[in-house]
């Protein structure tokens, strides 16, 4: 990944669990957490693509495992949002943009959904069972509500300023430098009729040209040539 990815996917990632952990989780929802980290990762794997995806995927789950309050295995999380980030990252848009919301509005519903159940199939490996107790139909429900009612406000914010920061300036400038060097070129070439880049001969014919011109305009005369 490149840098300037790689500064804007850690601070995004920051700022959601930030506050994820200190608002979102402090409201006391009926059910599930509204999940702004796997809205984050959603918005830049559908920009990023998938292995982009599956890497903040992992970093975001990672961190979201050893952040307080944890109570489950560290890595468990990390595990869910790589498969997630990966998954989305397939189905990317073409130039990241987007023709429409409904698309979007699909894969958040497929995305949380399809987390919960992958995070309590992981907990059920590993001996958690949690989701048992809780009602895994109430927070699949709960947590595709309040991602779908969440994602307007988040996922389109976080593709612009992934599209954003994606572009090279440098890079853009070089571009229509060299451009308008090759559009010079044509324009000379076709108004002089020279081929230019250095071919041999050029100057050669230029001066068998003039002498042939010459020596037309002598014979016409009658002038003798030396």
């Amino acid at each position: 990944m490149r840098v300037n990815r790689i500064l804007l996917s850690s601070a995004l990632v920051v700022v959601a669990l930030v506050v994820q952990v200190s608002v979102l989780s402090r409201l006391h929802l009926p059910g599930a957490v509204p999940d702004l980290l796997l809205l984050t990762v959603l918005g830049l794997a559908m920009v990023y693509g998938h292995v982009g995806g599956a890497l903040i995927g992992f970093g975001a789950g990672l961190l979201a495992d050893l952040a307080p309050p944890a109570d489950h295995a560290a890595g468990r999380y990390a595990l869910v949002l790589c498969v997630i980030g990966y998954l989305a990252g397939l189905i990317k848009p073409e130039n990241g943009r987007l023709k429409s919301a409904t698309g979007p509005m699909v894969v958040v519903v497929a995305a949380a959904i399809g987390s919960t159940l992958l995070y309590a199939g992981v907990g059920a490996l590993v001996g958690d069972t949690a989701a048992r107790h809780v009602g895994l139909t109430g927070l699949l429900f709960t947590a595709a509500l309040y991602d779908l009612l969440l994602a307007p406000f988040v996922v389109p914010g976080i593709m612009a300023l992934a599209r954003r920061a994606d572009n090279d300036p440098l890079a853009e400038t070089n571009s229509s430098s060299k451009k308008a060097t090759d559009i010079s070129s044509g324009w000379i070439s076709a108004g002089t009729g020279l081929k230019i880049g250095g071919q041999r001969g050029g100057i050669g014919a230029l001066k068998t040209k003039a002498r042939t011109r010459t020596t037309r305009v002598g014979r016409i005369k009658g002038v003798k040539r030396l």
